[in-house]
């Protein structure tokens, strides 16, 4: 039985807190558009809920958010396997928010973390999404994904050693250092300059792209400066001679991100991660399913 103070204090306390709901379940997930889904049913779930009878609002609602996510998180690990190709996370456009106010924000939604993310167990991954992203105790986190105190420990444990044995250093986000390199690197891809775009590239620089099978893209991902670079020119050659290529420089996952339009069409979406001043990694989403996720910009939060 619903017994609310007043009319409306339901979706008041969902509201208040949807920015931080939406970043759990995305980072549970990988999924904006997912993500959204899960926030849906987690609303209608909290609007039957006695008001009278909740302690604490934002843990309930982070618990039941969480819930709802692991349940679709399991339910799609079998797509996942059948996959055409890379599989990366949703791109996750972030229209107003600096990437350097919050430094554990903006690692936990970068592309490196969230396909970390994607080599722990559903539960490994909940766990250490609240733990180390969000700071909850373990007694909440049991709550949210049913299991005892002890275990959640011991899982919390799992995760974040096997996260920090495969994190590479990430670093400290500057905005405008990254926008500078990032036009560097358009301004010598537009070029066809594979010389300057080499010198910007780490050594191992890698370029991943998401198709899903729906469009072209690279099947494997391509390592080493000299062939990201090569690669790189080759399709911007390729792109130039399409008369109606637009190019458009935002943030996705707190990091620089390259939109490639012909026409008005959205044809992918390129996510740089950078570190010590070269480009170690491109992120490419192709898969037309995955870039309707960026029609909106986002606003997240750990509060």
């Amino acid at each position: 039985m619903t017994n609310a103070t007043h009319p409306g204090e339901h979706a008041e306390r969902f509201t208040l807190l949807r920015p931080l709901l939406f970043t759990i379940a995305y980072e549970i997930l990988g999924s904006a558009t997912e993500a959204d889904d899960v926030l849906q049913d987690s609303y209608l779930r909290w609007a039957a809920v006695d008001l009278s009878a909740v302690r604490d609002t934002k843990s309930y609602l982070a618990q039941l958010v969480t819930r709802q996510a692991l349940n679709a998180l399991r339910a799609d690990a079998r797509r996942r396997e059948d996959y055409v190709g890379p599989w990366l996370p949703e791109p996750l456009l972030l229209d107003d928010q600096d990437p350097s106010a919050d430094v554990v924000l903006a690692e936990s939604v970068s592309m490196a973390m969230l396909v970390l993310l994607e080599t722990l167990s559903p539960d490994e991954r909940a766990v250490f999404v609240l733990r180390e992203v969000f700071g909850f105790d373990y007694g909440e986190i049991a709550e949210a994904i049913g299991k005892p105190a002890p275990t959640v420990r011991q899982v919390a444990h799992r995760a974040r050693e096997h996260v920090r044995a495969r994190r590479k250093r990430f670093d400290t986000v500057d905005p405008e250092h990254n926008a500078e390199i990032t036009a560097q690197f358009l301004a010598a891809a537009a070029g066809g300059d594979v010389e300057a775009l080499m010198s910007m590239l780490a050594p191992d620089a890698t370029w991943t792209a998401d198709s899903g099978g729906i469009v072209s893209a690279a099947r494997r991902p391509v390592v080493g400066a000299e062939k990201v670079a090569r690669a790189i020119a080759g399709l911007m050659r390729r792109a130039s001679e399409m008369a109606t290529l637009r190019v458009d420089t935002v943030t996705c996952n707190s990091a620089p991100a390259v939109l490639l339009y012909l026409g008005e069409r959205l044809e992918g979406v390129i996510t740089l991660e950078i570190a010590e001043g070269k480009i170690t990694n491109f992120y490419v989403m192709r898969n037309p399913q995955k870039l309707a996720a960026l029609a909106t910009a986002r606003d997240i939060s750990r509060g």
